[in-house]
């Protein structure tokens, strides 16, 4: 049965709470980038959009420059790395039957670089990454 506020809202599950608590921690606290997937058209050409936010414990953020240089050499999707502040940056991501898998890599290279202190939320993205089945490849 859903809990309400005084104020008429509903009331958050103690685990959604504790969630969002360990993700303004991280966020705060430590050297952490969030980062968002959003499918912006589904129809052809389709693009996405990545949105990566920087903790407020990262003091430079040229890493993240220099990691998708990296990546747009070596990668055939057509991207774009736009700067909205120093802290949040949208990696735009065109059309191309290697979109998902170059995204999974980009996102893949900045948790590398954080040593794995990264914060991916899915937003509108549907991707769902294909799971080992021992079926698939042994008899």
């Amino acid at each position: 049965m859903p809990e309400f506020n005084p104020d008429g809202s509903l009331k958050l599950p103690g685990y959604l709470k504790d969630k969002m608590q360990k993700e303004n921690t991280r966020m705060t606290n430590y050297r952490c980038a969030k980062v968002k997937k959003e499918l912006v058209s589904m129809k052809a050409p389709k693009s996405c959009l990545l949105h990566v936010k920087l903790s407020s414990a990262i003091n430079d953020n040229r890493f993240v420059e220099t990691i998708y240089k990296g990546f747009y050499s070596r990668v055939e999707t057509p991207s774009k790395l736009i700067k909205i502040s120093e802290k949040e940056f949208d990696v735009e991501l065109g059309t191309s039957f290697r979109r998902c898998s170059d995204c999974r890599s980009l996102i893949g290279s900045l948790r590398d670089f954080l040593d794995g202190n990264l914060i991916e939320e899915k937003g509108s993205c549907y991707y769902e990454p294909r799971q080992f089945a021992f079926e698939d490849y042994f008899d």
